[in-house]
């Protein structure tokens, strides 16, 4: 779900489900807060929404990927669906985690393995094909820290990369140490193992985060728009995501691929390139050209039956008591300009 605003003061609540092995957006469904009793209900309404609707279409689910919000893990628990956490909240949540321990007193060697570890999370869900040897993977990487490389988990024995000498014995970690207690209790928690058996092997989220993108172009959070114009703008933002979702990367003259140089923020200062692609195409903006001069302008009446047909729901302040206005502006009084005493 993307919200329209940040915090728990939203208004709109735009769900979407995506086709992870096609990359194109399948369904938008979107969410006033007063329909749900709360900008916190409006991810599992949207949620159930969609699915009733691409179910009523025939739609069969393999499996479903989203972050973990609890709210998600109960609906669709009850609903029996094969449901995966995303790795890269995972490794963002313990990333964060591993940072603020290795700021500690006597836990700055952590800093050497935060990187490792986090390579570590998208190797544990991508190289497992079940939970139990997912968690076995896991916390295999508290014997690997201490440069011991065998396990007593039968479902990963030892570890499969070759043995090395090291150059750098003060990276190991020891086991009475603060650093390896910390470590110890963050990675094998009860809340952590449970996340970790249920990564998903597969699919990632990481295309829907790159759709939220492009929403942004089309309905910019600093603006308030209506029901139906908050509507339009996700369908417009979702056609020209699926038009553009798979583009080539583009190459020189010569045939060599191109790069860019990026500086993300959650890197500090570390760059990383990524392949730029081809230049975006509009052909679903001619497609709407077409439709409007050749059908809508013709015969408007379906259409304009089929957007009064969208249930819009009361604004946020229906919910209120409307004051006379002059009544209102006779209260006012301005805590900086009062009269004398």
């Amino acid at each position: 779900m993307r919200a329209d605003s940040p915090g728990h003061s939203a208004k709109y609540g735009s769900y979407r489900m995506m086709d992870l092995p096609t990359n194109t957006v399948v369904d938008i469904q979107l969410v006033q807060s007063n329909e749900v009793g709360g900008s916190y209900h409006m991810e599992k309404e949207g949620l159930s929404r969609s699915l009733a609707l691409l179910e009523s279409r025939g739609v069969n689910f393999d499996c479903i990927v989203t972050d973990r919000h609890p709210q998600m893990q109960k609906f669709l628990r009850e609903r029996t669906i094969t449901h995966y956490y995303n790795v890269w909240h995972m490794a963002k949540g313990i990333s964060k985690k591993l940072d603020a321990i290795s700021k500690l007193e006597d836990c700055e060697k952590l800093k050497k393995w935060m990187k490792s570890i986090n390579n570590h999370t998208y190797w544990t869900a991508a190289g497992s094909t079940s939970g139990p040897e997912r968690i076995a993977k896991w916390t295999a990487i508290l014997n690997h820290v201490q440069d011991i490389h065998t396990h007593e988990d039968p479902l990963y024995p030892k570890c499969k990369h070759a043995i090395r000498k090291t150059t750098d014995k003060s990276k190991w970690l020891q086991a009475e140490t603060t650093a390896y207690y910390k470590l110890d209790k963050l990675l094998t928690n009860k809340r952590t193992l449970k996340y970790v058996a249920k990564l998903s092997p597969h699919h990632q989220t990481s295309s829907l985060e790159a759709y939220h993108a492009v929403i942004l172009r089309f309905a910019p959070k600093n603006v308030v728009f209506t029901f139906i114009g908050m509507l339009c703008r996700l369908y417009l933002a979702a056609m020209h995501y699926n038009e553009n979702a798979n583009r080539l990367q583009a190459e020189t003259k010569e045939g060599e691929p191109l790069f860019r140089i990026y500086f993300p923020k959650a890197r500090k200062g570390e760059c990383i390139a990524k392949p730029q692609k081809t230049q975006p195409t509009f052909g679903y903006v001619a497609d709407m050209m077409d439709l409007l001069f050749e059908k809508v302008f013709v015969n408007p009446t379906p259409y304009t039956d089929a957007m009064l047909a969208i249930s819009v729901p009361e604004p946020l302040s229906a919910l209120y008591e409307k004051l006379d206005k002059q009544n209102v502006i006779a209260s006012y009084v301005s805590r900086f300009k009062r009269g004398g005493v």
